[in-house]
C-alpha cells in the first residue's frame, strides 16, 4: 500500500528512552506478537521455515493475515494451530473481514454477510484464536452508511462473543478523514458497543493520519485492547512515532497485547522483524 508522509510537528516525539539494542547485553523475554504479514514473502515460500524464524527471533505469539475459505496459509485451522504451537508460539489473533455490498448498505440489511461469519468464527475458534480483527474498510459515502457498518460490527462482535472470541477493528490513516464533518474513527468509537467491539490501534497509521495515539487513549480509555506497534520501517528508525508516550499510557489504552508489524524494510525481512522486537525488548517502558 502506498505510504503517506504527512506529519504535524505536534506528532513528533520527545527524546526517546527506548533505543535500539546494541547487542552487548542479553535481552529479557517479553510477550510480544508478530503480525505475520511482516514475513509475507517468507511464508509464501516456506511456512515451516518462516514460523520457525518468528520463534527464533524471540516472538511469543502470532497474528495471522491469510485466512480464506476456512484455511490459514493453506492449512486447516487445526493444522495451523499445531504448526504454530510446535514452533513454541501461541495463536493470538487474525486479520479478516467481509465488506458490505452496495445492496446491503442501501437496505441496511447485512444478514447475507453476517452468515459468512458463521464459518469464519468457527474456523478461528478451531485455530485457537482469541481475537478476530477487521483490517480494512473503505471510507463510507455517508454517516448513514457508516452507522450501518457500526451496526454490522456490533453484530459480528455479538457472534464472536457467543463463541468465546473478541472482535475488533484495525485502522489505517483514512479513518481520520471526515464524513459530513465528523471524523470517521471517532464516530466508530462512539457508535460501536465497547462490550462487543474493541479497536486495534495501529500507532504509525494514527500518526500518519495527523492524530496522537495518546490523545485517543485519553478520550476513549480502555477501547484499544490490541496495539499494532509499527514504524515506517523497523521500530524506532524514523523518529516519527512517540513510542515512549504510547508505552507510558498502555493501561489507559486498555492494551492487553502488543503486536509488531513491519511492512517495509531496510534489511532482509527476518532481520527487520528481529530488530523491531529487540527495540521493544530493550525498552524499559515495555514490561
Amino acid at each position: 500500500m502506498k505510504k503517506l508522509f504527512l506529519l504535524s510537528i505536534a506528532a513528533l516525539p520527545l527524546l526517546a528512552s527506548c533505543a535500539a539494542n546494541t547487542g552487548s547485553q542479553a535481552l529479557p523475554k517479553k510477550d510480544i506478537a508478530l503480525q505475520l504479514y511482516s514475513l509475507r514473502e517468507d511464508f509464501q515460500k516456506d511456512f515451516d521455515a518462516a514460523i520457525k524464524a518468528t520463534s527464533e527471533a524471540g516472538y511469543t505469539a502470532v497474528e495471522a493475515a491469510s485466512y480464506g475459505d476456512g484455511k490459514f496459509y493453506g492449512k486447516t485451522p487445526e493444522e495451523f494451530k499445531a504448526a504454530v504451537e510446535a514452533a513454541g508460539l501461541t495463536v493470538l489473533s487474525s486479520h479478516t473481514a467481509k465488506a458490505l455490498s452496495e445492496k446491503e448498505l442501501q437496505a441496511k440489511d447485512f444478514s447475507e454477510s453476517l452468515a459468512w461469519w458463521g464459518q469464519t468464527i468457527a474456523a478461528h475458534r478451531a485455530a485457537g484464536m482469541k481475537y478476530i480483527v477487521a483490517p480494512w474498510m473503505d471510507v463510507p459515502k455517508s454517516l448513514a452508511d457508516l452507522q450501518t457498518y457500526c451496526d454490522y460490527y456490533n453484530a459480528i462482535g455479538q457472534k464472536c462473543k457467543e463463541q468465546g472470541l473478541l472482535f475488533g477493528y484495525h485502522n489505517h490513516a483514512h479513518e481520520f478523514t471526515k464524513i459530513e464533518d465528523v471524523t470517521m474513527y471517532d464516530y466508530m468509537l462512539e457508535h460501536t458497543n465497547p462490550e462487543l467491539v474493541f479497536f486495534q490501534m495501529d500507532v504509525y497509521w494514527t500518526v500518519i493520519g495527523q492524530k496522537s495515539p495518546v490523545e485517543y487513549f485519553q478520550r476513549y480509555p480502555g477501547r484499544f485492547t490490541l496495539l499494532h506497534i509499527k514504524d515506517y520501517k523497523e521500530l524506532g528508525e524514523s523518529g516519527m512515532v512517540g513510542f515512549d508516550a504510547i508505552f507510558k499510557n498502555l493501561d489507559k489504552a486498555g492494551a492487553k497485547h502488543l503486536i509488531v508489524e513491519v511492512e517495509q524494510y531496510s534489511y532482509p525481512p527476518a532481520e527487520s522483524v528481529k530488530r523491531s522486537l529487540d527495540y521493544l525488548l530493550s525498552c524499559p517502558l515495555v514490561k
